[in-house]
């Protein structure tokens, strides 16, 4: 593909956005041959109970063989970009391509400062009527250390 012929990237940002809604969203729109950009990726939003989710979280953590695999992305940018991925048909070449289309950011990139992003209304926690909380809470509770603490 040519750079002319670049079709420019929808930025979008994941704040106040619910995890699994937005990712089925941005798979068909990446399937669709749109390039998406993500940022503040550590604020997605995870329905449920807190407790209940991180005891699911800890339990699929801990399948495998130790130091051998399979191992699970415990940043949110990445815990975000592989939820996305799982909705993708991943083995076929048009998954691939469309995963190729798809860049996900902890907090706001500094190119991207001046860029308007968009945001998917249908997703927004505030339809949601149960306790959430947000996909970097989750990592921190996995073992994610952010850089700065």
């Amino acid at each position: 593909m040519n750079t002319a012929e670049r079709q420019p990237s929808t930025v979008i940002d994941a704040s106040g956005l619910i995890l699994g809604r937005m990712a089925s969203i941005v798979a068909k729109r990446l399937l669709s041959g749109e390039p998406i950009i993500i940022v503040n990726a550590e604020k997605a939003a995870i329905s449920g109970r807190r407790l209940s989710r991180l005891k699911e979280a800890r339990a699929f953590l801990d399948i495998g063989h130790p130091g051998k695999g399979p191992f699970h992305p415990r940043r949110p940018d990445q815990i975000l970009r592989k939820t996305v991925k799982g909705m993708l048909p991943r083995r076929q070449p048009k998954g691939q391509e469309a995963l190729r289309r798809l860049r996900v950011f902890l907090g706001v990139p500094r190119e991207l400062s001046t860029v308007e992003f968009s945001t998917i209304p249908e997703v927004h926690v505030s339809k949601l009527k149960c306790p959430y909380f947000t996909v970097g809470e989750l990592a921190k509770e996995i073992g994610y250390k952010p850089v700065g603490e």
